[in-house]
């Protein structure tokens, strides 16, 4: 009925570190689902001390920084989301992230109070991310089934057997 585990292909190693991957993993998801909750809770006070800023008086700063900073935070909310469901983080989500970061600071401190070089630097900084989120559409996707690195360790375990 049970074969002896000299006849089994599979290591008492290979047992065990399928084990370890699958704990360091689960301790992972761990990980991520407190950072989901903090980051949750602490967009909730954000949204607090956002309308509080709405109240007079107005200053159309505070009330644009405090608004672009909850879309940053929404949009590493979603990026922790889809690593959750996903295993991976997701190019275009953290480009459109360092884009938004990147104009919230020059939104906030003010284009004409900036000094010329910080500007020249957001600007090729932009320009580069930019570069990047086009470049990312003609790129083949590589996780929707598709795992390279799982296709080439395949081949290499047939090709092991195949030697035996």
């Amino acid at each position: 009925m049970y074969k002896p585990v000299d006849d089994s292909p599979i290591t008492a190693y290979e047992i065990n570190r399928v084990r370890v991957v699958r704990s360091l993993e689960m301790i992972q998801d761990v990980i991520v689902i407190s950072l989901c909750i903090g980051l949750f809770s602490f967009m909730a006070i954000q949204v607090r001390d956002m309308f509080l800023s709405l109240l007079p008086p107005l200053n159309f700063q505070v009330v644009t920084a405090d608004i672009l900073f909850l879309l940053i935070l929404v949009e590493l909310f979603r990026l922790l989301i889809i690593y959750l469901q996903e295993q991976r983080i997701s190019i275009g989500v953290a480009v459109e992230v360092s884009i938004v970061s990147a104009l919230r600071e020059v939104i906030v401190k003010g284009v004409l109070e900036t000094n010329w070089t910080q500007v020249l630097a957001a600007c090729a900084f932009l320009l580069v991310l930019g570069i990047l989120l086009i470049l990312r559409v003609w790129l083949p996707p590589t996780f929707e089934g598709i795992d390279p690195e799982q296709q080439i360790s395949q081949r290499y375990r047939k090709n092991r057997q195949n030697q035996q």
